[in-house]
């Protein structure tokens, strides 16, 4: 084995191991595994045509090198984008830990409680800065908020605004143009008409349900909406605004004047500007609309025993529960960022933020007054951080732009000749005087540096914030390095994440997530630019995006791409709006109807109604195929409806579809498009792809089959495929001039973690993809026939085997011993394991999915916990253990309970704690025991705050 190939690493399976598993399975050669897995007649017939792969330390030379080409001027365009400072107690412990840049999302409550806590106090300071009562744990970006402050909106209206068919939301013209423009993109799917002008103007009729304005505005004014909100709601109109998170330390916050929704980005608190993204959205709204708030919210509970816990609240709500009925289709959000930006108020506490506020302020007051005597002409009197300003007639923008490069900053210029800057927490006094220098030399005046900037404000009395924030304990105690890093430290140890074991999520990919992947993402050349950036400035990412394109079309075999959409999800939703977009150019617009699998991505159905489409189910038969004469049937009798079949190859269900090519023929037939779901590429790359299939576009997930990692929930990129005749409608950006179905706020999407996909491509090269491809194939299958004397498999395909991930029986335990799927998820725990996928797509069952990364030792030690906990089922069922009380049904049994003096079980504590020898070599310590699920729901507690008392 060469010592210096990276493949050798990522891939947890020797040449040594393979005799074993290929013998226990049952076949002679990886190959013949595959051969009986994979339909032959959709298998590439030659390698991919990629660079060869690289060693970790060329790897390193090399995108070092792509960032030096970065130039990172000081930027002040603003727009939703500032330059921050992250903690680097944060970055060093949160950001580059993988305790935290690992985990999953925290469904299985009792092996999160740190991340539930840390997005807790996010929620916490969303909530307290927007003085709204409930918030959710992170959106996407502050564009994608703005698009789902609409749709929450339309979904608000009254009955008579219903029955009427108001369908006009006013969008104030100060508004950033990025959130403009994909207020529009999703509006149009919605039937919302957008009807853009003054706030000051805006006559309210019948037609109108909604409203959205930007607090700051878009030329750094702020306004006073509070007689404008009284006038809305007198309409029966709902307020939705988009405010500046720092802005609200020092302004009266949206909800003390009535706004309905309050939305906005935190990059400001301590996150790079990463070329775009990723950084948190966060959303908040009144408590009576709790269950129309897209994404999750994490709220208060119990556990068994009456301690005080965190958990996900309302998940009925999720994409994955209602489908087509769901609030939104958010599957993917930014928890990492979230629980970064947390961390930040956390660390600063409510002084420390309103210094940083005050100190931004100060600067651009005092700018303010010194280029007003230089004779610059005042666009906006009342201001937090920015200023628009005429020029004088001497000077021209062009003159202030060439000036402004030559000294390295970048200032924002509006179309009718105006010149902005926005200040922000890393301005010091030398870039004041700096920025002051460029103004001056332009007007030809002389200017006088200051070695300070004494604080000052232009805020009115009737702007001014009065109201308290961030008063619990949490934001006031940890304001030292030491105490912050141990309450880092504490939560961290709370949480299972890929550090500690397996985490065998079906259809969610935890794959490795490589150190020597993830190191360039703290180089200050990828981490502090500005996505708005003139181009020249930005070729070292042109340069990565340019390459990683190319990467992921070869994968996919298809001709165009866009890295836009910030998540799995917003790729589908993409996706649909391409094929949507291509539909109404050869007048086939009226198509309105996408065909669904019951084996499909379970984002599926909500993405497909977000686009503005109706759904059909098509049936699967009793091995888990689609039922092709289902499909063949519905598809016929819609044909002149059918806008698109939408597939996950190979499916949710774990197999691989022999008569895939068919059915996309099928498709094709009936004058419709097929998007396939890209969830699962993790089983494809190397040994076939969707084009070659016959598909017409696919999202990829970049956190599944491309080892970015999850982050406890996000973040996320979704890039999207697209066959020939689709690529003229992939989205645009106002940026470009081109607003084409624009689906996130910046122009790449999420590019900060594109360098992390990028590493893994050029790092496994063609053999080494190919290679991690079969063995998920070949690690999902001995599990499989290792636990199908026991539990068995629900789906097998063609030739009895399941694709790379499979679905265990549990229905029948339940029904002979009376445990449950959940009763055994919980166990795990006990085991040291998060649990495999709960419930889906098969209640009663439990999906899973080892991965390439897994070595043959951990795969050997989860067959055996899960032997274990089948022969501890075996002892209920056979009465040998009691039904009432027994290690599962009590499980997980946490540290507290297991040192406590009243130990009251049938069983000893060592059943309970240390059911395998290998569980004392690595203890993972639980923090809660069962958790109540309804109590959370039945009193939403979504802050700090809250009490059960």
């Amino acid at each position: 084995m060469k010592t210096d190939v990276f493949a050798n690493r990522h891939i947890g399976i020797t040449e040594n191991d393979l005799p074993k598993m290929l013998e226990r399975i049952g076949v002679k050669t990886l190959d013949e595994l595959i051969d009986k897995t994979i339909p032959e007649k959709i298998r590439l017939k030659a390698q991919l045509n990629l660079p060869p792969a690289m060693t970790e330390r060329k790897f390193a030379e090399h995108i070092g090198k792509l960032a030096s080409m970065n130039k990172i001027y000081k930027s002040y365009i603003g727009t939703g984008w500032y330059d921050s400072i992250t903690p680097a107690v944060i970055q060093r412990n949160v950001f580059e830990n993988p305790v935290w840049y690992t985990s999953y999302t925290p469904y299985q409550t009792e092996i999160s409680q740190g991340r539930l806590e840390a997005l807790l106090n996010f929620q916490t300071v969303v909530s307290d800065l927007t003085a709204m009562p409930l918030a959710n744990c992170s959106l996407l970006d502050e564009a994608t908020a703005a698009a789902e402050a609409a749709t929450m909106m339309l979904a608000l209206r009254s009955r008579a605004q219903q029955k009427a068919g108001a369908n006009t939301l006013f969008v104030d013209r100060e508004i950033f143009p990025q959130n403009l423009a994909v207020i529009r993109t999703r509006a149009i799917p919605q039937g919302i008409e957008v009807k853009v002008g003054d706030y000051k103007e805006l006559e309210f009729t019948p037609d109108v349900f909604g409203c959205i304005v930007q607090y700051p505005n878009n030329s750094g004014n702020i306004e006073d909406y509070r007689e404008f909100t009284e006038r809305a709601h007198a309409a029966g109109c709902k307020v939705a605004v988009d405010a500046d998170i720092m802005s609200l330390a020092l302004l009266v916050p949206p909800g003390e004047w009535g706004a309905d929704i309050v939305f906005g980005g935190t990059q400001r608190l301590g996150i790079p500007m990463f070329y775009g993204g990723p950084s948190a959205a966060y959303f908040a709204t009144r408590d009576e609309y709790k269950r129309n708030i897209p994404g999750r919210i994490i709220g208060l509970s119990k556990d068994k025993y009456g301690k005080i816990c965190y958990r996900m609240a309302l998940q009925t709500r999720e994409q994955h529960i209602k489908r087509e009925k769901a609030t939104s289709n958010i599957c993917t959000a930014q928890a990492l960022l979230a629980t970064m930006a947390g961390f930040y108020a956390v660390y600063h506490g409510a002084e420390g933020i309103k210094d940083i506020a005050k100190r931004i302020h100060s600067i651009a007051n005092w700018l303010n007054k010194q280029l007003l005597r230089l004779g610059y002409i005042e666009r906006n009197s009342l201001f937090f951080d920015t200023l628009r300003l005429g020029l004088p007639d001497h000077v021209s923008a062009q003159k202030l732009r060439t000036i402004a490069l030559s000294k390295e900053v970048n200032l924002r210029y509006f179309e009718n000749g105006d010149v902005g800057f926005s200040i922000d927490e890393a301005t010091t006094v030398a870039d004041a005087n700096l920025l002051l220098m460029i103004f001056g030399i332009a007007a030809e005046e002389p200017v006088h540096e200051i070695d300070d900037i004494p604080e000052s404000s232009s805020l009115n009395r009737e702007l001014r914030r009065r109201s308290s924030y961030l008063t619990h304990e949490v934001f006031n105690r940890y304001h030292t390095e030491t105490e912050m890093m141990r309450y880092i430290k504490r939560l961290e140890r709370k949480d299972i994440s890929l550090a500690h074991s397996m985490i065998s999520l079906g259809s969610c990919t935890m794959k490795l997530n490589a150190a020597s992947e993830m190191l360039p993402l703290s180089n200050a050349s990828w981490m502090n630019m500005h996505p708005l950036v003139p181009e020249d400035q930005a070729q070292g990412y042109r340069t990565l995006i340019e390459n990683l394109s190319q990467q992921l079309m070869t994968i996919t075999g298809f001709e165009g791409i866009t890295l836009q959409p910030n998540s799995g999800a917003a790729g589908e939703y993409t996706g649909l709006r391409i094929i949507r977009s291509y539909l109404e150019s050869i007048g086939q617009g009226h198509r309105n109807l996408i065909l669904i699998p019951a084996s499909a991505h379970g984002t599926n159905p909500a993405s497909a109604v977000q686009a503005g489409y109706e759904t059909l189910t098509c049936a699967c038969d009793e091995r888990g195929n689609v039922d092709v004469e289902d499909l063949r049937q519905k598809a016929e009798e819609h044909k002149d409806q059918l806008a698109a079949l939408m597939i996950t190859y190979p499916s949710t269900h774990g197999i691989f579809e022999s008569d895939i090519a068919e059915i996309c023929k099928i498709i094709h037939r009936c004058g419709a498009q097929v998007y396939m779901d890209g969830a699962n590429m993790n089983a494809q790359v190397g040994l076939t792809n969707p084009g070659t299939i016959g598909a017409d576009v696919c999202h990829l997930n970049l956190h599944k089959t491309f080892a970015s990692p999850h982050g406890g929930g996000g973040p996320g990129v979704g890039p999207v495929c697209v066959a020939k005749h689709l690529i003229p409608f992939l989205p645009g950006h106002n940026l470009f001039g081109n607003e084409q179905n624009e689906v996130s706020a910046a122009p790449y999407g999420s590019a900060g973690i594109l360098p992390i996909t990028y590493a893994y491509i050029c790092m496994m090269g063609a053999e080494g993809l190919e290679r991690s491809t079969k063995t998920a194939i070949l690690n999902a299958n001995y599990l499989a026939v290792s636990l199908n004397d026991t539990y068995g498999t629900v789906y097998r395909g063609t030739n009895g085997f399941v694709g790379h991930e499979m679905i265990l029986e549990c229905r029948k335990i339940h029904e002979e011993s009376g445990i449950t799927e959940n009763d055994i998820a919980k166990r795990l725990m006990d085991y040291g394991y998060h649990a495999p996928t709960l419930s889906f797509p098969v209640h009663g069952t439990l999906m899973i999915e080892p991965t390439e990364s897994e070595s043959l030792y951990e795969l050997d030690n989860f067959i055996d916990t899960m032997l274990s906990i089948w022969h501890e089922i075996e002892e209920v069922k056979d009465g040998k253990a009691s039904k009432e009380d027994n290690v599962l049904i009590n499980a997980p049994h946490p540290e507290y309970e297991a040192v406590s003096d009243n130990w009251q079980h049938t069983y000893s504590r060592e059943k309970a704690v240390y059911p395998m020898e290998s569980v004392r070599e690595n203890k993972f310590w639980i923090n809660v025991a069962r958790v109540d699920n309804t109590l959370g729901d039945r009193k939403l507690l979504p802050t700090r705050y809250g009490s059960f008392d």
